[in-house]
């Protein structure tokens, strides 16, 4: 199991941002708000954290999952399952 680092699994969540869903990377930081600021909808917010999943090998639950709304809260969570 490899391990990754906070800045590593924001760097992923940053790509996954840009490339798929088409954000400007200038908005993507910790405190966007993925709702508000990058006007992602929750289909998407389900396709970030399956990406994820498949970065990490591990699942978000649907209670964590729910708790999400910013970049960071994806970090963190994501962290989380590694640790």
């Amino acid at each position: 199991m490899a391990d990754f680092s906070k800045e590593q699994i924001f760097e992923e969540v940053k790509k996954i941002l840009v490339e798929e869903m088409e954000i400007d990377e200038t908005s993507v930081n910790l405190d966007a708000n993925l709702f508000e600021d990058l006007d992602l909808d929750s289909i998407d917010a389900v396709d970030i954290a399956v990406r994820m999943q498949k970065f990490t090998d591990k699942k978000l639950s649907p209670e964590e999952f729910k708790k999400i709304k910013t970049i960071n809260d994806v970090v963190e969570a994501v962290y989380g399952l590694i640790e």
